[in-house]
């Protein structure tokens, strides 16, 4: 099914994600997946713990989802969303409209997070417009993560993250600093200083405050205080700018509530969800917005929101989608998020005590293991793979965000292999 010369061609020829096409790292041929397991083409078994970044959150090949692909083909598997709707798209947004956060409820359909986030960008540059104002700016924090896109990359850390190549072409925006007090900490209202700081002297010119609430993903696997989140809501009412919540990564119940925004009680102006929306099956993200948001845009210059994707609204993508949001809203997910954060508590956090870590964090179906050394990707991924399971670390993490129907031996398999991963220092750069 995949020979060598397959191999080779893809060396030789495809690029994958953060890879140099002049050494690139090892690629492991996936010929089939099942639930926890992916299927390498020698035969090997890995148990996933990465759900395929974070978006195959009911495990691979599920009955319910393969049955609304094929439902949805059977009719068709795309039409263009200009001037026409379709059933399945209605059902999804039905679906989002309901199970987001009041008062949200209008509905773009993107193609990637990526996506969704220039949307949101260009929402409120828009509705300022709307209002008559041209505010160009927007404020975000430090350490945060939103995108490969031009715009999700102008948002992201311009110092310390992955686009500082880019620094002097992309906009120039405002960081404040990241937040330092941890999900369980207690709060100290210092923390909030810089961001208050920052919005009393740059709100006339803010279109938005972006960010992702409580975890701060691809830009390090950090966990904050709710009160953080609570106290940005309270000074962007008080300062009248919008907030965008970046929820890619942590929406539909990865941080152990449906969205995170929840674990602070509060409320976006815009919210951008993506990679478990479809169970991780096809592409697909979505920007919902508020009445108001969505009329004032509606009611400026240009009439309309001037964005639109030819494969906005893929009937195969929105039907997979709603298949995905009925298994969350019909199963026990709840349960099995919990059960995974109190495995990862008990197996995880006691690795602090070793010489290589910095520290282990664990909030819902998250684990991680921040090191002192950044990991050398191709021999740590060799030895997991050795080991039977898949985890892909990056920098000073290794980390997991294994799919909600991992069972308990898949968890312990894969914590095992991260604990024993630390005793090697031919997988770390500079070991100590």
């Amino acid at each position: 099914m995949f020979s060598q010369q397959d191999l080779d061609f893809d060396r030789q020829h495809i690029w994958h994600p953060y890879t140099s096409m002049v050494d690139p790292l090892p690629c492991y041929p996936v010929v089939a997946a099942h639930g926890t397991r992916l299927t390498l083409a020698d035969g090997r078994q890995l148990v996933d713990g990465m759900s395929s970044w974070w978006a195959a959150i009911h495990g691979y090949n599920h009955p319910a989802l393969n049955h609304a692909l094929q439902q949805q083909l059977a009719q068709m598997s795309h039409v263009m969303f200009g001037g026409i709707t379709h059933p399945a798209a209605v059902a999804l947004c039905r679906r989002l409209v309901a199970m987001t956060p009041d008062p949200l409820e209008c509905v773009f359909l993107a193609d990637s997070g990526s996506v969704a986030v220039e949307v949101a960008m260009k929402m409120a540059l828009q509705y300022w417009l709307g209002r008559g104002e041209r505010r160009q700016q927007f404020l975000t924090l430090q350490r945060g993560y939103h995108g490969d896109t031009f715009a999700a990359m102008s948002v992201c850390d311009p110092h310390n993250a992955m686009h500082s190549l880019w620094r002097g072409y992309l906009p120039q925006h405002h960081f404040a600093a990241a937040p330092q007090c941890g999900f369980a900490d207690a709060w100290d209202e210092d923390d909030i200083a810089d961001f208050t700081q920052q919005i009393k002297l740059h709100h006339r010119e803010l279109a938005a405050v972006i960010l992702e609430p409580i975890v701060q993903g691809a830009g390090g696997m950090r966990f904050y205080s709710p009160r953080y989140l609570q106290r940005v809501r309270e000074l962007c009412d008080e300062f009248d700018v919008l907030l965008i919540a970046d929820e890619i990564a942590t929406g539909f119940g990865r941080t152990g509530a449906l969205f995170a925004c929840e674990h602070a009680g509060i409320a976006p102006d815009i919210l951008c969800v993506g990679k478990a929306l479809t169970g991780g099956t096809l592409t697909l993200a979505a920007t919902i917005t508020t009445r108001d948001v969505a009329e004032t845009i509606s009611r400026s210059e240009a009439a309309c929101f001037m964005h639109g994707p030819t494969f906005m609204g893929n009937p195969l993508a929105c039907a997979v989608a709603v298949a995905s949001l009925d298994l969350l809203q019909s199963g026990d997910w709840k349960t099995q998020v919990a059960a995974i954060e109190q495995q990862l508590q008990e197996e995880l956090l006691p690795l602090r005590e070793h010489s290589r870590v910095a520290d282990a964090r664990v909030l819902g179906a998250i684990g991680v293991i921040e090191t002192h050394d950044a990991v050398e990707m191709a021999n740590i991924q060799r030895f997991f793979v050795e080991q039977g399971v898949w985890i892909r670390p990056f920098g000073r993490l290794i980390y997991l965000m294994p799919p909600y129907v991992s069972r308990r031996e898949d968890i312990t398999r894969l914590t095992q292999a991260m604990a024993a991963a630390l005793d090697y220092s031919q997988h770390f750069t500079n070991a100590r």
